[in-house]
């Protein structure tokens, strides 16, 4: 278990911590949840460069990175979903497209093609986790901004998805679609 390795497993074990933060009643509960966020989602660059860094690319990383990043964003969706301050929509775009993109990725995979993550993807995983910081300070925001940073996000979940159907396209075509 090389360090990336454990330190995307980190970003893994904090998702509980996180969802216990943000659902109990304890003091400052939102700010404590925020802040175990940030911690978690800046491991998502961290691991990765060190990584590429150290020569330590493995296939275990190249599985449990998206995988994390993908746990951690649902799990704040589906508890900001539960807490009433995300419409159920919005949480079922953006896990929705989650799976869908997976599945792209995956049936490409089986004809020997790696789509690689483009920006649009990198900036829809910023703008959720902007949109995702928002909401948990809803309530020392004018709710104008929170929910502005939802539509973005919502906008870029599903411009990236679009653009992940148009790159697998002659992949899907070909399977009989």
């Amino acid at each position: 278990m090389n360090l990336p390795n454990r330190v995307t497993l980190v970003r893994i074990f904090l998702i509980p911590v996180f969802v216990a933060a943000v659902t109990l009643k304890i003091p400052h509960g939102d700010y404590i949840a925020a802040a175990i966020f940030i911690l978690a989602a800046s491991t998502d660059g961290l691991d990765g460069y060190i990584a590429r860094k150290r020569k330590q690319v493995t296939n275990l990383g190249k599985l449990m990175d998206p995988l994390a990043d993908k746990l951690l964003v649902s799990a704040a969706l589906i508890v900001l979903t539960e807490l009433q301050r995300l419409p159920s929509w919005v949480t079922l775009i953006i896990i929705g497209r989650e799976f869908a993109v997976t599945g792209l990725r995956a049936l490409a995979v089986t004809e020997g093609v790696v789509i690689a993550a483009g920006w649009l993807g990198k900036i829809k995983t910023l703008t959720q986790i902007v949109a995702i910081m928002a909401l948990l300070f809803i309530a020392d925001l004018p709710p104008v901004l929170g929910y502005s940073a939802v539509a973005v996000a919502v906008l870029f979940t599903l411009w990236s998805g679009l653009d992940y159907f148009y790159r697998c396209w002659p992949i899907v075509k070909k399977q009989g679609f």
